[in-house]
């Protein structure tokens, strides 16, 4: 299944999802965060590097959970931005 490429919009998004999660892994490794999470390490540096944009929804708890972070402070900061 090949997957429409990502708007402007959605890479913005991506990019900011990816500073939070590392704003809020600090001085952790990536590779300890991830295993924690149930991923592999490139996987979580490919999301911190908005290289992975639209991860899955249980991926994103699944960070949220191992970083104690509130998932809707994630969903807020990765939304998209609404025209005015």
């Amino acid at each position: 299944m090949v997957r429409p490429p990502l708007t402007p919009q959605e890479r913005l998004r991506g990019e900011e999802l990816g500073r939070l999660l590392r704003q809020a892994r600090g001085e952790r490794s990536i590779i300890e965060v991830a295993a924690a999470a149930g991923m592999s390490a490139e996987t979580l540096r490919k999301i911190e590097t908005g290289r992975i944009a639209t991860p899955a929804f249980f991926t994103i708890a699944a960070l949220a959970v191992v970083l104690d972070v509130p998932l809707d402070r994630l969903a807020a900061g990765a939304a998209p931005a609404v025209p005015t």
